[in-house]
């Protein structure tokens, strides 16, 4: 890690909005698929983010969705819904990047843009 902690938090902040506005930009486009992975990573980045600032290690997608749920979710600082809702965005990628004749539509991925809108604020406001 080059820089300092808050050189790193920062980096995956704004990593985070930049992966949102290419979200945008794929649903724009009708490619709904490529529009999931990006909506989970700007999450994921954030997430990331937050256990950087409080000191909490995590190598993998699934360490930091499960040090997310231990920290943050079990505790009340983040809702069970909101834990529920990364989980499942988490696994809307996996399908994405794993599984055969996966196709996501309009209608399942234009939803979920608005849940990471809110989910990646109540997160900012932890950082």
């Amino acid at each position: 890690m080059n820089g300092t902690k808050e050189d790193v938090i920062k980096y995956r902040l704004d990593r985070s909005l930049e992966t949102f506005e290419e979200a945008k930009c794929l649903a724009t486009a009708g490619k709904w698929n490529g529009c999931v992975n990006r909506l989970y990573y700007s999450s994921f980045y954030l997430l990331t983010a937050l256990l950087l600032k409080n000191s909490i290690k995590a190598e993998t997608h699934k360490g930091v969705k499960t040090q997310f749920h231990l920290h943050f979710v079990k505790t009340g600082i983040v809702s069970m819904s909101d834990g529920k809702f990364f989980s499942e965005l988490f696994t809307l990628r996996q399908e994405e990047d794993y599984e055969d004749l996966i196709n996501f539509d309009e209608k399942t991925v234009l939803p979920l843009m608005k849940e990471v809108e809110d989910f990646n604020k109540k997160i900012i406001e932890l950082l």
